[in-house]
């Protein structure tokens, strides 16, 4: 069922398109414009520009354009009905549908609000609830007091078969369908999460969308429980969680990532809220999952740096070649920080928070980290422990894909272990020879630890499926532009200023003045159209891209300028177009063979009005007249 246009139009006006984009990509202001890495496309410097007041977007890069509605549908993966919809929920604007409308909106809503409900019932419970005493006083033991409760809105599930689904009164599908809870054998509601303490995980936006949940720890001298539980627990994928592209934290911690282009990744979630309380409020985590390609394409729009904060034991079992391949593909630095031995950011942010800074400030590079962890561990003190050392490293170092780092790395081997440069580097070209031996190994991946960590809870999820192909018809693939021909630049800046300022050029522009088609088209739909938006809607593709793109654009004219600063252009685009006429008159003239004299008088009085372009005092004037003429050729062509 199609929205009523008025609804789609407050929708628009309603959204705060920096908000919506800055969820994905961090933007900056640059004159009236935001500009940012893509979210569309990996590029190295920034290409993608947002017009605020207009609320539309254009990548010079690889040319995607739109506004509001056709992000989130890109991003979202929604119809443009949908789209709506959901920038509806998000402004609180009411749409008016009618009941055959609007399932899958509802259904959202419907879900998001439950989540909400979840977080809030959870809270309350783990802050007043007679049952929550052991919860509270773990942790008051862990160093959270009241404050970070609060910010990180933590809860408590009690020990009931179905508190929550009672207590909001859920329905079977909102319960099943958000990953709250489940229908057991007997046909009976029951809570996904029992005895756990919970984190909410929310969007980039701040709703919750799924849970994590930590089973307190066993009292010093009870008996073990009869059927051990996980320590951790994490919601199940929904319609509305997608764990791959799911940073916890994120809402939290984006404005400082952005601050600071830096963003720390942790195991877990008190792994993060560790991070916070020491001050470094740019960290997240992943939610039970492993370190994955979508995670470095939501990260990479945010921080150029990553820094990986896994726990001592766990931060060497990280390698993979896969961190080389998503550094170079998504132009990213990934560093580790090397943690005290048996310590984690939760743990060290207690007790010594400023070791854990001195730690994240020198984060050394993914594989210097990993040869220096070898060379630590080895033996350099005879020649058999030296070249065991040598073979290690250089086993990590066969990974890297430049061939001119992994040269690096080779003179510091044969440094470090006393050996010649070419016998080090003889051996490594055989090590890329050879087949990697098999570790099962993957980012974030565990290898037996006591530490009480969320990344146990990973042995259970799948692995890195590998990046995914770009859809070919999806937004952010580059389009070849149209090769640009100098002349149609006057028009290109005249109609700058007919989308940013209509009003200073309405009265002085025509279509006939833009030689380009395109140009043409787009300054009279802009004419006739009641707003740029409705220009857009109206245009074809080629015409509607050129008008996103201007959106984005600020004219070169400044406003200081003694005089009209508009006259530059505006003449300029006469002048162009005068010429290109006067040489098809004569043309014309020279091949019909008659009315030479009158086009021969008609070509000096134009000459002179284009001389008059020069004159201060009769430049205006003239270029009047010269439109004048280039309308009344028009027409009689």
């Amino acid at each position: 069922m199609a929205i009523p246009d008025e609804d789609v139009a407050r929708v628009r006006a309603a959204t705060d398109i920096v908000a919506l984009i800055g969820e994905h990509a961090a933007l900056r202001q640059q004159g009236r414009r935001w500009v940012g890495l893509c979210p569309f496309h990996a590029e190295k410097s920034p290409s993608f520009s947002v017009n605020a007041q207009e609320g539309l977007y254009y990548c010079f890069g690889c040319q995607v354009s739109g506004d509001a509605i056709s992000f989130v549908k890109a991003t979202e993966h929604l119809d443009f009905a949908d789209a709506v919809r959901f920038l509806a929920d998000r402004a609180g604007v009411t749409i008016h549908e009618d009941a055959s409308g609007g399932a899958d909106r509802r259904r959202r809503t419907e879900l998001l609000d439950a989540m909400e409900r979840a977080v809030t019932w959870y809270h309350e419970r783990l802050l007043s609830g007679p049952d929550a005493g052991p919860a509270r006083n773990y942790l008051r033991s862990r160093g959270y007091d009241a404050e970070v409760v609060r910010k990180f809105r933590l809860g408590w599930a009690p020990d009931e078969w179905d508190a929550l689904a009672k207590g909001l009164e859920l329905s079977e599908r909102v319960l099943t369908d958000t990953g709250l809870g489940f229908v057991n054998r007997r046909g009976r509601r029951q809570d996904s999460f029992r005895s756990r303490i919970v984190f909410p995980i929310c969007d980039p936006s701040g709703r919750p969308v799924a849970f994590g949940g930590r089973i307190l720890p066993t009292p010093p001298g009870a008996p073990p429980l009869d059927r051990p539980e996980p320590k951790y627990k994490n919601s199940q994928e929904t319609p509305i969680y997608s764990k791959r592209r799911t940073l916890y934290a994120l809402n939290w911690a984006k404005h400082e990532v952005v601050a600071s282009g830096e963003v720390i990744v942790c195991e877990g979630y008190t792994d993060v809220i560790g991070c916070f309380q020491a001050g470094l409020g740019r960290a997240v985590a992943t939610c039970g999952t492993a370190l994955a390609e979508e995670h470095f394409t939501l990260l990479r729009n945010f921080a150029k740096r990553i820094v990986l904060a896994y726990d001592a034991d766990n931060a060497g079992q990280s390698a993979t070649s896969r961190v080389y391949e998503w550094e170079r593909r998504h132009e990213v630095d990934v560093a580790v920080a090397d943690l005290p031995a048996g310590s984690d950011p939760g743990e060290l942010a207690r007790t010594d928070p400023e070791a854990l800074r001195v730690a994240i400030a020198g984060a050394r590079p993914f594989l210097q980290f990993r040869v220096d962890r070898v060379m630590a561990a080895a033996e350099l003190g005879s020649a058999e422990g030296r070249a065991r050392a040598a073979d290690a490293a250089l086993s990590a170092v066969a990974e890297h894909p430049d061939e001119l780092v992994r040269d690096q790395y080779v003179m510091q081997i044969a440094d470090r272990c006393r050996l010649e440069a070419a016998l080090v580097r003889d051996r490594l070209e055989k090590a890329r020879r050879s087949p990697p031996k098999p570790s099962g190994e993957r980012p974030g991946a565990r290898r037996g630890t006591a530490r009480e960590s969320e990344g146990e809870a990973r042995r259970m999820d799948d692995g890195d499926p590998g990046p995914i192909p770009p859809d070919d018809e999806g937004p952010g693939q580059p389009r070849p532009e149209r090769p640009r021909d100098p002349s149609t630049r006057p028009g290109l800046e005249a109609l700058r200023l007919a989308v940013h300022r209509p009003e200073e050029v309405a009265d002085r522009l025509e279509g006939v003045l833009f030689e380009d088609p395109v140009q043409r088209a787009a300054f009279e739909v802009l004419s006739e159209a009641e707003s740029l938006h409705e220009a857009i809607e109206e245009s074809p593709g080629d015409v509607a891209d050129l008008l996103r793109r201007l959106a984005v654009e600020e004219p070169v004219t400044d406003e200081d300028t003694i005089g009209d600063p508009f006259d530059a252009v505006v003449y300029q685009l006469v002048r162009v177009a005068t010429h290109h006429a006067m040489g098809e008159l004569q043309v014309a003239t020279r091949a019909s063979g008659t009315g030479l004299a009158e086009a021969t008088a008609e070509v000096a009085q134009v000459r002179h009005w284009l001389d008059e372009l020069d004159d201060p005092d009769a430049s205006r004037a003239a270029s009047d007249r010269l439109v004048a003429w280039l309308v009344v050729r028009g027409s009689a062509e």
